[in-house]
């Protein structure tokens, strides 16, 4: 089954490896530092610096930005799909599942908001989208404000360890995917 593979930064090299994937997305704050598994084709990993913030304007800290969203709508449409894409931030809850849910609707615009959105909770109960980035993407993928929507109802996600990676099939309505 082609998928994202989420996951906090402390299962980042087992869910590599488990999952045999070789392209991978970090989302993570500036200077934050991290060993990429050695599974992982270094010309096919994008690193984004950003925090988990849902406004600019806080001192140091980088909200995520219109390029970043841009930089992983690209990056999934040249992903070659044969292995897992994995997505990982420093707790696998925010960041990455909202690059997971962008990645999927770039790559499957004809899919539903509502389903993937849906599709999201059955794989993580943890799961709370940076609203950030998801707002971003709804009027760069041309959502009209279903995406955001979809997602906002979606609510937030229990409270999480940063323990509980998981897997998101490519179109959501694949099947329901749930703990890696």
């Amino acid at each position: 089954m082609t998928c994202f593979v989420v996951s906090p930064l402390s299962r980042l090299a087992e869910m590599a490896v488990r999952h045999k994937a070789r392209e991978m997305i970090s989302l993570l704050a500036k200077g934050q530092d991290f060993h990429r598994p050695a599974v992982i084709n270094a010309e096919r990993h994008l690193t984004l610096s950003m925090n988990d913030i849902s406004f600019a304007g806080t001192g140091d800290l980088i909200a995520p930005q219109e390029a970043h969203v841009r930089e992983i709508i690209e990056f999934a449409k040249a992903w070659d799909s044969s292995a897992p894409l994995l997505i990982h931030c420093w707790m696998g809850v925010s960041r990455s599942p909202a690059a997971a849910m962008i990645a999927s609707l770039a790559l499957h615009p004809d899919q539903d908001d509502e389903a993937l959105a849906q599709g999201l909770r059955l794989a993580s109960p943890y799961a709370t989208p940076n609203s950030r980035m998801i707002d971003i993407a709804d009027g760069l993928l041309m959502r009209g404000g279903r995406f955001a929507a979809a997602v906002k109802r979606l609510g937030r996600g229990k409270d999480a360890d940063g323990n509980a990676p998981f897997v998101l099939p490519l179109r959501a309505a694949d099947s329901v995917a749930g703990a890696a």
